[in-house]
């Protein structure tokens, strides 16, 4: 179905499925989010968390991306543009068409225009960069370290409102915690694959890395949408 659709023909499916009688169906599948069960492993007061950043210089990223959300499934192709410390703009086209959306993060600033369906391509600030290897939170009061065999984890804030896990010294999860429970998060496998996801809604997006490459510097015009 999607191979085929165009953005504007999904957006208007996600429009009405959320409207009137399909907006009561759909509240009554979602399911609630899990709560977070404790840290495991062992405690680390005095270690430093690494703090991963964008590589310097400029990146260019081709990748395959899935959605699933509800009753709709779509995918294609993506780019995601980097420019180090704190730029990145992502185009994502419709499988079959030439069709797509685009997005632009420049530091805390996340600019989504386009139809709702771009719109739910996109994670929120912090987990758009984390799924770009970016760890990027404001200062919380505490912060909860326990070291697992290769893993560091850490719970952020009182109460929790981040859980993120680290890999060496890259990101390897981001979790965002409020009441106790697991809203959203995105992982990061070391296959080259990302993967997002909305617990309550049960919204999943998938990103496969096809290619990662150094580039010159962008044209200044693909900052403005």
């Amino acid at each position: 179905m999607c191979s085929t659709a165009s953005f504007k023909e999904i957006a208007l499916f996600v429009s009405r499925f959320t409207s009137g009688a399909f907006a009561i169906a759909a509240l009554a599948v979602a399911c609630a989010p899990p709560r977070i069960a404790a840290l495991p492993g062992t405690s680390a007061p005095s270690r430093t968390l690494p703090v991963p950043a964008l590589p310097t210089g400029h990146r260019k990223i081709v990748f395959h991306w899935e959605l699933k959300d509800q009753d709709l499934t779509a995918r294609g192709d993506g780019v995601a543009r980097i420019a180090y410390p704190d730029s990145v703009r992502l185009d994502f086209f419709l499988g079959g068409s030439y069709d797509g959306g685009a997005a632009i993060l420049i530091g805390d600033s996340l600019a989504v225009p386009g139809p709702e369906v771009t719109r739910r391509l996109v994670p929120p600030r912090a987990l758009l960069w984390a799924a770009l290897g970016r760890l990027d939170l404001h200062a919380e009061r505490d912060t909860v370290v326990r070291v697992d065999g290769p893993t560091i984890r850490a719970d952020i804030g009182s109460p929790v409102h981040w859980r993120v896990s680290f890999r060496g010294d890259s990101l390897a999860r981001l979790e965002r915690v409020d009441g106790g429970r697991l809203r959203e998060w995105v992982d990061r496998s070391p296959d080259q694959r990302v993967l997002y996801r909305h617990e309550s809604s049960g919204r999943t997006l998938s990103l496969v890395i096809q290619r990662s490459d150094a580039v010159s510097a962008f044209d200044p015009s693909i900052w403005h949408l």
